[in-house]
């Protein structure tokens, strides 16, 4: 029996397999993903966020690939849009991305890509930003 994190290629010619672990799969969209214009970043994970500190980037963070009862591929994709974005528009163009980068380098199809806008990140305005300021400790003349 299979495991269930490992998603299995045969060859047709020859009788050859290959087994991708769905962590590579993520990895892939998740690349992919952060590419689009009007995201501004991916929902991370407690994982994520540990590998971050310790200096490591996790490129798979904001996507979740599983399996369906029929083998097919089911990808949910968590992300930051950037705030003034037309989210519906941005919302097909992650999907109709993940699907073309993931056909590309491994020759398999999602059966569906579930995308969950996590929230909206707006610009700073950094001259508000400065009249709120003020200094810690402020110098005695």
């Amino acid at each position: 029996m299979a495991d269930s994190s490992k998603i299995l290629l045969s060859g047709e010619e020859n009788s050859e397999q290959i087994k991708i672990d769905t962590s590579v799969l993520e990895v892939i969209l998740g690349i992919a993903a952060e590419k689009i214009d009007g995201i501004a970043g991916m929902r991370g994970s407690l994982k994520s966020g540990l590998s971050w500190v310790l200096g490591r980037e996790n490129h798979g963070k904001g996507v979740n690939v599983k399996t369906d009862e029929d083998n097919k591929l089911i990808a949910d994709v968590y992300v930051y849009l950037e705030s003034g974005v037309n989210v519906p528009k941005v919302g097909m163009e992650i999907q109709k991305a993940l699907k073309a980068q993931l056909l590309q380098m491994t020759d398999l199809e999602l059966k569906s890509i579930n995308v969950h806008v996590v929230g909206l990140i707006f610009p700073e305005d950094e001259k508000d930003a400065e009249e709120n300021t003020s200094e810690l400790f402020p110098e005695d003349k």
